[in-house]
């Protein structure tokens, strides 16, 4: 059978081919035509060879990625798979031909190669896993543990707990499964929406690949060959979630240097050899710069080294995580999940993911059901999860593997939306619960029109209690902020009688008004800007505060590992925590409170009609910044489920949200819908780049298309 490539409406391609292998060549060739500098730019991040393009503001993430060893654990992982699995690593490498393929031909140039002097590299074997690993070593957030090993030092124990909670940098996503008996079809729904930083071109792409095995179509991951986190074969469909787990280890090493080289000391007191080669980072414009490759017994040296951090501070701390340990990503479970056809067979494949940890949800067309975590979690001390450990110690050694826990649904749902629940035992951190309560509430028949949760016994769908793959829009563009409350309530504890500070009537009347809001943080709403504005006024003024003055002080650890511990977007985060808390550490909240006021008070006056879409904008990364780019106005806020994420008292602007959208409807799988951010290609001069984009500001979905008739064939390849 001729390899053969169809489009539909929207320009997503639909690949169909003989077997496994051709359609595998395909799918890395079409994705090099459509994404091509989308490609080569995630193929430098894996390598540490971006700022030879892009230049200083690179390098920090290129010393970083060759630090970690991202390439050489691919190719380790490529290694073991080729041993082990070799039908899927001969299946990655018809993937890897095919975007090689597709490099090749001048046609698939975007124009930002020209702008960047660059043309295209050649993939290897390995550069998918590299792509993967890349994309996910930071997933769990192991740059947290900095944050609250510094704040337990520097505030005390209880810090830890107070400031936990999902934060800018970290990955989320909301996930909700209806069993058959909750919905209009009587089969089940799979519905969600993954939670990433918003890149252009996306950093999904929606696809489908059928052969004489399967016929899938979902939303991969450009530069990975198949669907791994959210796919439907016509009888099984699955998604993901970010379960939240703590799977990476910080261990503060000592290191010597000896006449022979640098050696580590370990828990049993001996000193060993410390494996060390030194790389160039090439920078555009300015001189390359020398990167010392460090690794100990525990893994690779990720900040500082022998002679501490670069402030002289003594510190040297190692990165254990589990595809370093192993040489296995999981990669094993992508053929199988394309050949699934019921949910025993996604569970089966699941059990040998590795990286990321998640969340799975799928169902199948004879009813069965399936709520797990996939993924690999180290046994080890509780004192891992949550502080830096010396490595010089003992007991804090990994001992086997978790066990992935298994949930059951509740009155026919599932919800995952990065909350405590089915992956508690693996995790620290969670989300807060809004989104996931708020979606369970939907899901139960509570319109929450008021912005309280509605009454008892009230239904969104006129008393119906059973929903289609076309009601799910409604849930992915809910924005009622429930996080609001502890902020509100102490608005409303300013009007007392006793308190001798008087509001001037600007801030009375501002106080009233936001008490009246109905907590949607809708674009057009000048009630949710104004709360933003007092919100803002409110983290800033915390972090200004005496009391967090020792937090203020940027600390000497890599650059990429920052936005884990800068002070003001941690208070914006764990703004709720901080203001229910009995006591906060001597500092008069009211008093904060009133002032954040009146100072949200007098900025209102000068702009009285701002609306919150004015300020609340997409800011999608850019390889290459266009600094002439206003992003549109977006609803929502990091608490809706319609998750948009800004920086409290720092910006409006949200560089993070919905990557994706995604109904997987059972009943008819052409029922199915879909969204991403921007457009199929990723090509400036296409008329997919951006088509997709009024549809996903809108909260619309496009429909999935099935039938080979309703397609456009592009061409044999």
């Amino acid at each position: 059978m001729t390899t053969e490539i169809h489009r539909d409406a929207w320009g997503v391609p639909h690949l169909r081919a003989a077997g496994p292998t051709a359609l595998a060549r395909a799918q890395g060739l079409v994705t090099a035509r459509d994404r091509s500098w989308q490609l080569e730019v995630e193929r430098h991040r894996a390598q540490g060879t971006s700022a030879s393009f892009l230049g200083p503001e690179a390098v920090a993430w290129d010393v970083f990625a060759r630090r970690v060893r991202l390439d050489d654990t691919a190719r380790r992982c490529f290694d073991r798979l080729t041993e082990r699995h070799p039908e899927t690593a001969d299946w990655v490498r018809a993937y890897v031909d095919g975007v090689n393929e597709g490099l090749a031909e001048e046609d698939s140039h975007a124009p930002e190669f020209r702008q960047a002097g660059l043309a295209p590299g050649r993939w290897e074997p390995w550069t998918p896993l590299a792509v993967w690993l890349s994309a996910h070593i930071l997933f769990a957030g192991f740059p947290a543990k900095l944050w609250r090993d510094r704040a337990a030092r520097l505030l005390g124990p209880d810090a830890v707990g107070l400031f936990a909670t999902d934060g800018p940098a970290t990955a989320g996503s909301n996930g909700w499964l209806v069993a058959g008996a909750r919905t209009t079809t009587g089969q089940a729904l799979i519905a969600g929406d993954p939670h990433r930083f918003i890149e252009e071109p996306g950093v999904y792409q929606q696809i489908r690949l059928a052969c004489d095995e399967f016929d899938v179509v979902g939303i991969a991951v450009p530069g990975v060959p198949g669907i791994a986190h959210f796919g439907h074969t016509g009888t099984v469909a699955w998604a993901i979630t970010n379960a939240m787990a703590d799977y990476q280890d910080l261990y503060r090493e000592r290191l010597r240097r000896t006449g022979a080289g640098v050696e580590a000391l370990g828990p049993d007191g001996t000193w060993r050899r410390v494996a060390r080669h030194t790389e160039l980072v090439r920078v555009a414009g300015e001189e390359s710069v020398e990167v010392e490759i460090l690794e100990t017994e525990r893994g690779p040296i990720v900040a500082g080294g022998p002679e501490g951090l670069d402030d002289g501070t003594p510190l040297a701390l190692a990165l254990r995580y589990p595809p370093r340990v192993t040489a296995d990503l999981g990669f094993q479970a992508l053929l199988p999940l394309l050949r699934a056809r019921r949910v025993a067979d996604v569970d089966a494949a699941l059990d040998h993911w590795a990286e990321p940890v998640n969340v799975v949800q799928a169902a199948d067309t004879e009813g069965g059901l399936l709520h797990r975590v996939a993924g690999r979690v180290p046994v080890r001390s509780a004192a891992n999860g949550t502080r830096l450990v010396a490595a010089w110690e003992p007991g804090h050694e990994w001992t086997g593997w978790h066990p992935n826990p298994r949930a059951g649904l509740t009155d026919g749902i599932a919800v995952m939306a990065n909350q405590r629940g089915l992956a508690t035992p693996l995790g620290v951190e969670f989300a807060a619960p809004y989104r996931a309560d708020r979606i369970r509430e939907l899901l139960n028949g509570k319109d929450g029109k008021d912005g309280r949760g509605g009454k008892d016994g009230e239904n969104s769908k006129g008393g119906k209690d059973t929903w289609s793959a076309a009601d799910m829009a409604a849930i992915h563009t809910d924005t009622h902020l429930a996080s609001a409350a502890p902020l509100l309530d102490h608005l409303a504890a300013l009007d007392d009688p006793d308190d001798p500070h008087d509001l001037t009537g600007a801030a009375a009347d501002l106080r009233e008004r936001l008490l009246r809001w109905d907590r949607r943080m809708d674009a057009d709403s000048r009630d949710a800007h104004a709360y933003a504005t007092v919100r803002g006024a409110l983290v800033r003024r915390l972090a200004a505060h005496p009391a967090f003055a020792a937090l203020t002080a940027q600390p000497a650890y890599p650059e990429v590992f920052l936005p884990w511990l800068a002070l003001l977007p941690r208070i914006g985060f764990a703004l709720e925590h901080l203001l229910r808390a009995e006591e906060l550490y001597g500092i008069d909240r009211p008093a904060l409170v009133r002032e954040a006021l009146e100072e949200a008070a007098a900025a209102l006056a000068a702009t009285p009609a701002a609306r919150w879409g004015d300020t609340h904008r997409l800011a999608p990364w850019r390889a290459l910044p266009d600094p002439s780019y206003e992003g549109p106005a977006l609803s929502g806020d990091h608490d809706c489920v319609l998750c948009t994420t800004s920086v409290p008292g720092w910006t409006d602007l949200a560089a993070r949200g919905p990557a994706a959208r995604y109904v997987w409807d059972l009943a008819r799988r052409e029922d199915s819908l879909w969204i991403v951010p921007h457009g199929a290609s990723g090509r400036p001069d296409s008329p997919h780049h951006h088509d997709q984009l009024p549809l996903w500001l809108r909260g619309e979905l496009a429909p999935v298309v099935t039938d080979w008739t309703r397609l456009t064939k592009e061409n044999d390849v």
